[in-house]
């Protein structure tokens, strides 16, 4: 595979392990790796970082292997932002994986089929095998467009990332001026995505995807999403940052193949029936809340 194949990983070493078993099998020719730091304040975690980084260098194919190893904890914002901006100063395109995303084996040629179909299509911004329709098709087309750029498994070009802002300099004139309403009509979502992007500037959430989402946006971005589930996310629990809720729905989803040569669609148009469910499910409480969630469920272990 001619790709680039970024792989982001941070402590947990077994999932870690999982998922490069996934990328060995795939051999991509160039493998660039990304590892925020261990908290100093996190008695052991400095052994788990290392533990995981050694995964790393089983690599055992014709590859190169770029890596981009932070010292100290950035955090999952600034460690992820960084790290890509540092990828797509040195490569047009790439496939992106988290150390909890399981590929099946037809992701990653889904995912170069479509960056080389799209290559010059500035309405595209990103290609997600994350399908969280639970069976739900509309066509049977290969896969389907959205304005939801999903992140588990994904992949995308620096003529996209370059609109990635950390600060969100356009979050004041976007909210000021509605914009939201435009794009998202229904009045719970906008409620949801003003709390959450509003959240994200504040800092009060530590979250990358969500600014890459805000950018998206802002450009009126596609996204391709696959029919099928392509990707199976494996870290729900404790130890995640983000999805520490084990009973989720969208935990250990299983992954289907998809079939080769892709059925394209003869039309770029958004699934708004697709997307009103995805709305409705994925994203029907804000990323706030479930952020104040978990401070609420670590005070009460802490006490």
């Amino acid at each position: 595979m001619q790709t680039p194949v970024v792989f982001l990983i941070f402590k947990r070493a077994d999932a870690t392990e999982t998922v490069f078993e996934a990328i060995r099998q795939a051999k991509p020719s160039q493998l660039f790796v990304i590892a925020d730091g261990p908290r100093a304040d996190r008695p052991g975690e400095a052994e788990k970082c290392a533990e995981t980084r050694a995964i790393i260098d089983r690599v055992d194919w014709d590859c190169q292997v770029f890596k981009n190893y932070a010292d100290q904890n950035l955090g999952c914002a600034k460690r992820v932002s960084s790290g890509l901006n540092w990828v797509f100063d040195q490569v047009e395109e790439a496939i992106i994986l988290e150390d909890d995303c399981v590929p099946h084996p037809s992701f990653f040629p889904f995912c170069e089929d479509l960056l080389d179909r799209h290559r010059t299509d500035q309405r595209i911004f990103s290609i997600s095998g994350q399908n969280v329709q639970f069976g739900r098709r509309r066509t049977e087309y290969s896969y389907y467009f959205s304005r939801f750029c999903h992140c588990w498994g994904w992949a995308t070009w620096k003529r996209a990332w370059r609109y990635f802002d950390f600060d969100m300099t356009l979050w004041e004139e976007v909210k000021t001026r509605d914009f939201l309403r435009d794009l998202l009509v229904d009045p719970r979502a906008v409620k949801t995505w003003t709390n959450t992007f509003q959240a994200t500037y504040d800092r009060r959430i530590d979250s990358w995807a969500n600014r890459w989402m805000f950018a998206c946006w802002t450009q009126n971005g596609i996204n391709i999403l696959a029919n099928r589930n392509l990707v199976s996310n494996i870290g729900f629990g404790t130890e995640s940052t983000n999805t520490g809720n084990r009973v989720s729905r969208f935990a250990n989803m299983p992954r289907e193949a998809i079939e080769h040569p892709l059925q394209h669609p003869p039309f770029v148009m958004v699934d708004r029936e697709a997307d009103t469910l995805t709305q409705n499910t994925l994203y029907s409480q804000s990323l706030l809340q479930r952020a104040r969630a978990k401070l609420r469920k670590s005070l009460l272990r802490m006490g």
